[in-house]
């Protein structure tokens, strides 16, 4: 059995079938694992639900911030970009099916066995991995409930962007996933920026990657989102899988026992 870990598909579904056929994936032996953004921007988004739920327990992930926001167009309160390609996905007589399925998915998820980790950003470097996994738990349930709506309705905005600012439930959140599924850099004290999504090279000097920042101890840490990162990351066991496929670069996909990568060309 081997597990394999994917950066951001959204909708690039033949880059993804091309990789599972060059390392023959099985899935009656093996696990896929998904960083997030499994939707829009790329031409199969409804192709790609559809082939992940078909999976079963061969397949897990974690939401990025276009399931998100997928979900919240669902709820009826925002609406898709045409840049999104998402007109057969929400065409779908399967669409709410398909939402209702995607929202039982988590923000993180453990390595069975390990102290690594998978989330569609990264980990806030105000949170411990305890403290990550919390309140990664306490958006699963909202989302995975029955007020699943009132939820997404407070998830958009950027305040509190400091940990240290959170008062009510609702802040709770909004941080939660922001830190989860939005997040680039932050600034020296820990705190969230959303602005920033160039490659460290070039960033202003105020801000640090969030992986610069955390202290993981002897945890690993995997995450998509980045595409400006091309997959390079300066810490030691973090692993930045996001390539930029529906920009034209590459898929890429971290077989994890051996840490082995494989990339399939944008087609």
């Amino acid at each position: 059995m081997a597990l394999y870990l994917v950066g951001d598909i959204q909708g690039c579904f033949d880059e993804l079938d091309a990789l599972l056929k060059k390392v023959k994936f099985s899935p009656a032996n093996d696990q896929l694992w998904l960083a997030g953004d499994l939707v829009a921007r790329g031409p199969k988004s409804l192709e790609t639900l559809e082939f992940v739920k078909s999976l079963g327990s061969a397949a897990n992930f974690v939401l990025g911030n276009h399931d998100l926001h997928l979900l919240a167009i669902e709820a009826g309160f925002k609406k898709a970009k045409s840049s999104d390609k998402l007109t057969s996905l929400l065409n779908s007589p399967n669409f709410s099916q398909l939402a209702d399925w995607l929202a039982q998915h988590p923000l993180l998820l453990q390595v069975p066995n390990e102290k690594a980790y998978l989330s569609h950003a990264g980990l806030s470097p105000q949170w411990t991995v305890k403290e990550a996994i919390e309140n990664a738990d306490f958006v699963h349930k909202k989302l995975a409930g029955k007020k699943r709506t009132k939820w997404l309705s407070v998830m958009y905005g950027e305040y509190p962007n400091n940990w240290q600012d959170v008062e009510t439930k609702e802040q709770q959140f909004r941080y939660t996933v922001n830190a989860l599924t939005r997040m680039r850099y932050c600034f020296n004290d820990g705190s969230l920026d959303f602005e920033c999504k160039e490659s460290p090279s070039t960033a202003p000097q105020a801000l640090k990657p969030w992986f610069e920042l955390v202290k993981l101890k002897k945890s690993q840490w995997i995450f998509g989102h980045w595409a400006a990162l091309m997959g390079e990351c300066s810490r030691k066991g973090v692993y930045a899988l996001d390539t930029g496929c529906v920009w034209g670069n590459h898929m890429s996909m971290l077989r994890w026992e051996d840490k082995k990568l494989f990339t399939q060309d944008a087609i």
